[in-house]
């Protein structure tokens, strides 16, 4: 019973100190949000969604640095995609914010390839076997979103069984669409359930008017906690990068969101060397995060650590709302990043 008690004390004082990170985590990324847009009013109330990316060492948040965030809730109009990768597709602000984040690992992969020994000690890559690469011993990712992820996180109770009963059986029904993958709506807001005999997506079919499936938020976040942050591309240089932590500003019911984001994954079978299935630490905040009920807007904002300002895109056309010209984050970009390092 001793034994019971410490542990119940225990896992409460590793509670309140989780919380009190997670609260830090937060207060990080709005403090550098409001930073970025200075005293711009249009700008402030420019986004309906806000999302960042912490880097500590370890849980020090002494030494913790805001490394990417995005602000954004819609996706491009299927007329502007781009078969050059000259577009961004999905400007939720979770998935820019991870798109922003790609940067700041080229970044720190160019680090450790330079011929500096200061910057190879200042990257957070060391060199593992002959020809990958990975984060130093306690590089952790925490991510910070105000609103709960699109999809399963969003739209069912936070309750796994609802109150009705089946005629045959006096055992509660569970939820009809829980654990289903669903995908965001073209150029506006909310997810839908994904059909399992859809008709297979075609550019073609796109351009004519079919409308345009992409993945929701939560969808992708469980995918993330599989096969890492880094994406296809990054994985030819380095093992894969996890989230440490995920805190949702508006989440009440982290059981719900641990379910969309972690449980789902159970059923995996062996995955490759390097992979694994992830449990990010999942939080509120110890205070509901209030937001002003804003109407939804079409620009998405991103920056990542090392950038001198905000770049503001058309969520609509998937470019730079100023002049039209391609964003920093489209595939074309990253792809001139991955080349550099590959020719390193």
């Amino acid at each position: 019973t001793d034994m019971m008690i410490l542990q119940h004390r225990n896992d409460c004082i590793m509670g309140c100190v989780f919380q009190d990170f997670a609260d830090t985590v937060f207060h990080m990324v709005r403090e550098k949000y409001s930073e970025l847009i200075g005293c711009s009013a249009l700008m402030h109330a420019c986004h309906k969604g806000l999302a960042g990316i912490v880097m500590t060492r370890g849980l020090d948040v002494r030494q913790a640095e805001v490394v990417a965030l995005a602000t954004g809730t819609k996706c491009i109009n299927g007329e502007y995609l781009s078969d050059q990768g000259l577009t961004v597709n999905d400007c939720h602000a979770e998935i820019t914010a991870r798109r922003a984040l790609l940067r700041f690992l080229y970044s720190h992969l160019e680090l450790h390839l330079s011929k500096r020994e200061e910057d190879k000690e200042q990257s957070i890559f060391v060199r593992h076997k002959d020809s990958s690469f990975r984060l130093r011993e306690n590089v952790l990712f925490h991510m910070y979103i105000s609103t709960s992820p699109c999809g399963d996180a969003r739209i069912n109770s936070p309750y796994e069984l609802t109150t009705d009963f089946s005629v045959h059986s006096s055992r509660p029904v569970v939820k009809k669409f829980h654990s289903h993958l669903r995908s965001k709506i073209e150029s506006g807001e909310g997810t839908l359930p994904v059909r399992c005999r859809s008709a297979v997506q075609t550019w073609d079919g796109v351009m004519q008017g079919e409308r345009l499936v992409t993945m929701s938020c939560t969808d992708k976040i469980a995918r993330w906690n599989v096969l890492g942050l880094q994406g296809a591309l990054l994985s030819h240089f380095v093992e894969p990068v996890y989230l440490n932590s995920v805190t949702v500003g508006s989440v009440t019911h982290t059981g719900h969101l641990s379910r969309t984001l972690n449980q789902r994954m159970e059923r995996l079978g062996s995955l490759p060397a390097c992979y694994r299935r992830n449990q990010p630490l999942l939080s509120s905040l110890s205070s509901s995060e209030c937001w002003q009920q804003l109407k939804a807007s079409c620009f998405s904002v991103n920056w990542t650590a090392g950038d001198e300002q905000l770049e503001v895109i058309n969520a609509s056309t998937g470019k730079r709302r100023d002049c039209g010209a391609p964003s920093r984050l489209c595939k074309r970009a990253l792809f001139t990043r991955w080349n550099r390092v590959y020719r390193k």
